[in-house]
């Protein structure tokens, strides 16, 4: 998997004030450039994914507690089953 550096509307940073989105979207350029790096070095995309989850889920408890990061995966639930993290749904 490729991840690209211009990807628009990726979750609900439509949603957030334009500084704040901007920021985010820089930082996912980033974390896309790391990662696409990463793959030609002959890292698997899973492992990828594995530490990148690890490595997120540790900044937001770190950043917002345990309850609140929960709170925030179990909300993950209905947005990853309605394909907001799918990179080939076609968007109507």
């Amino acid at each position: 998997m490729t991840l690209t550096k211009n990807r628009r509307g990726i979750g609900s940073l439509d949603l957030l004030p334009s500084a704040e989105r901007e920021e985010r979207q820089i930082a996912l350029e980033y974390i896309a450039e790391a990662w696409n790096e990463a793959e030609d070095d002959g890292v698997s995309s899973l492992a990828l994914a594995h530490a990148s989850l690890f490595a997120a889920l540790t900044s937001l408890v770190e950043h917002h507690g345990e309850s609140a990061t929960a709170d925030m995966v179990a909300s993950l639930t209905d947005r990853v089953r309605s394909g907001e993290y799918n990179l080939t749904r076609s968007l109507q």
